[in-house]
């Protein structure tokens, strides 16, 4: 089975046919979301004998990126449920079935949500600020606040997390899944934001919401360490993300190559023969050119095992920061290109402009990437090291 196989040219066309309209009434994509289920496309990390399409992490992410090209809010928010699915592939293919339940439930239908964000927490999956308190039989209770809740009108399993401070030398963070109607857990309707609005990333209440034994799956330690689970969260998250962006920069370079042929010149020449903006189109797709290749090797080296060791984090970072970066720049000489018709509202280079500037506030954030890099290639502050 191939991508195109569940995005046809057809569905494509229809998905971009609606992103405006959700963008405009700050919509959630719920017909998006019936068709792309009806597609299979959530089920493609599922293996085939269990009825999914059987997907590589690579062919996932040729999938979101071809998505995020005609419907980029609908792309971004349909991400976390794969990011759920490829860590039970990545484990998977590493020998860990634990979480393969996941990949069946997306076979079935079920929508994965990411509960994981909070407000001032920097560590992101290395600390919470949820309290997970034990409240015996191996269940927790959580309590807390999770922010950009993706999906938040449709899914029907959230994945979450806390703090266990309940041996305070030894804390661990707890992690599990909540399935829709799970008491004390609340989605408040505050998504108004500039950009990627029909993706309805509300903020999460955790108000005593108490996961069982059985629906907790791992336990981690408080601090950078190497778990594999924790790892296949965060490679999959920036790795799926930075297939977005790369998308949405995509789809301007061919707004851009629009546009430029559409307009006149002065001198009544078309625009595409005018020698600024042949400059600016080229450099548009230069920049995005040298973006497929590393987007593609990370996917292809996640998929295979490649042993990257400490570079590993610093790498899955920089993939992140390069793309969001670079897709911003694509867009914006994109709309230099198209000129002031691109400012009008409802265009749709307006609305991917909007909706790029949201990859600045994804983790990793700029200041973690450098000082992640920094670490590789200067070694680590002396506090740090010590």
């Amino acid at each position: 089975m191939n991508v195109t196989d569940i995005l046809s040219s057809e569905l494509l066309e229809r998905l971009r046919g609606r992103a405006a309209g959700y963008d405009r009434d700050n919509r959630f994509f719920t017909e998006d979301l019936e068709d792309l289920r009806s597609a299979g496309y959530l089920a493609m990390f599922a293996p085939q004998a269990a009825g999914g399409a059987g997907f590589t992490i690579l062919q996932v992410v040729q999938a979101q990126r071809l998505l995020a090209m005609a419907a980029p809010a609908t792309a971004l928010a349909i991400n976390m449920h794969h990011v759920w699915c490829g860590v039970a592939h990545l484990l998977a293919l590493r020998g860990d079935h634990s979480l393969d339940f996941i990949l069946n439930d997306a076979v079935k239908g079920e929508v994965y949500a990411f509960g994981v964000s909070e407000p001032g927490n920097p560590a992101v999956l290395f600390d919470s600020k949820t309290a997970a308190v034990p409240q015996g039989n191996g269940s927790y209770a959580f309590t807390g606040t999770k922010i950009f809740t993706s999906l938040s009108p449709a899914w029907t399993r959230l994945g979450i997390f806390g703090r266990d401070d309940s041996e305070p030398d030894e804390p661990r963070l707890v992690f599990g899944f909540a399935p829709r109607g799970t008491a004390g857990i609340t989605s408040k309707d505050d998504w108004n934001t500039m950009g990627m609005r029909a993706s309805q990333s509300c903020t999460t209440v955790l108000d005593h919401a108490v996961l069982s034994a059985g629906q907790l799956v791992r336990k981690t330690p408080v601090g950078p360490h190497s778990d594999a689970f924790v790892f296949g969260i965060f490679a999959l998250f920036e790795t799926l993300l930075s297939a977005v962006y790369t998308g949405v920069g995509d789809r301007a370079v061919e707004l851009a190559v629009q546009a430029a042929q559409q307009r006149t010149t002065a001198a009544g020449g078309s625009g595409a023969h005018d020698p600024h903006t042949r400059w600016k189109v080229a450099d548009a797709a230069i920049r995005m050119d040298g973006i497929h290749p590393q987007l593609e090797a990370i996917a292809r080296d996640l998929e295979e095992g490649a042993d990257h060791g400490s570079l590993w984090f610093p790498r899955l970072s920089a993939l992140k920061y390069r793309t969001t970066e670079t897709a911003r720049a694509v867009v914006e000489t994109a709309v230099r290109v198209a000129g002031g018709r691109s400012y009008s509202k409802g265009a749709e280079l307006e609305r991917l402009y909007r909706d790029v500037l949201a990859g600045i506030f994804h983790p990793s954030s700029e200041d973690a990437v450098h000082a992640s890099v920094a670490n590789v290639w200067l070694g680590p502050l002396p506090e740090q090291a010590g």
